[in-house]
């Protein structure tokens, strides 16, 4: 028998439409959320973070070199005040 409890945290992924058309996936148990062309785009890109969350992944030895090469930005034309995203950190 299957019971529920106001203790226990929700599970699932809501999908919000957003105004541009495009579709936002937030895990309700993480608060994470990524968004994509159609839902099934949105639910792609939701599961790489909770992959990466989770420990996936490999981490970065050279964050100069991966911003060059994977995102084609020179780390040179950054302000001093410019911070690395959080998973370059």
């Amino acid at each position: 028998m299957a019971s529920t409890s106001r203790d226990k945290k929700r599970d699932g992924v809501e999908f919000i439409r957003e105004d541009d058309g495009s579709v936002t996936a937030h895990d309700i148990e993480t608060g994470l959320a990524r968004g994509g062309d159609t839902r099934a785009d949105a639910l792609a890109q939701l599961a790489e973070v909770l992959r990466l969350e989770d420990g996936g992944g490999e981490p970065i030895d050279d964050p100069d070199d991966f911003l060059r090469t994977e995102m084609n930005i020179d780390p040179d034309d950054l302000d001093e005040h410019d911070e690395l995203p959080e998973f370059l950190q």
